[in-house]
């Protein structure tokens, strides 16, 4: 698998790298967000469908668990999930999420409430870790790639 380790020092840095994620997002990837309350899993995951072409809010997918995006005006399906209210992985087979996932690429924040992603040779797992107290020195990303990931990391 392979990783690198991005500093983020502020929300400019942050909308680079999303950019970066979604040059190289593919139909069927996931991008699997992990970090603390606060980490910027949302803020990433909103830099990524702007890079892809949103133009509107992008609300957080934590009441709701999945907001979907079309193409166009993206430029390719997008499902961003937010998992951290599920209680056991089971219930992504009750929401539907491989219906969703048909064609699209998945943003999953809080991945391990639905039991991971990191098995998949599409997964790009990005832990945001924040540098200083409370972050104020920005954040790291750190990004471990699938097999399918393999000369595209960001």
């Amino acid at each position: 698998m392979n990783e690198t380790r991005t500093t983020l020092p502020d929300l400019a840095a942050m909308a680079h790298y999303g950019a970066a994620i979604a040059a190289r997002l593919r139909a069927g990837d996931v991008v699997a967000l992990t970090g603390g309350l606060g980490a910027g899993k949302t803020t990433l995951a909103r830099a990524i469908l702007a890079a892809l072409g949103h133009a509107g809010e992008v609300p957080s997918p934590t009441f709701t668990i999945i907001e979907s995006y079309d193409a166009p005006p993206l430029r390719l399906p997008v499902v961003h999930a937010d998992f951290y209210r599920l209680e056991h992985p089971g219930e992504i087979d009750e929401i539907g999420l491989d219906d969703y996932r048909e064609g699209a690429a998945l943003l999953a924040e809080w991945p391990d409430h639905a039991g991971g992603f990191d098995r998949e040779a599409g997964c790009l797992s990005i832990t945001l870790e924040l540098v200083g107290e409370s972050g104020e020195d920005g954040r790291i990303a750190i990004a471990r790639g699938g097999s399918d990931w393999v000369g595209r990391m960001p």
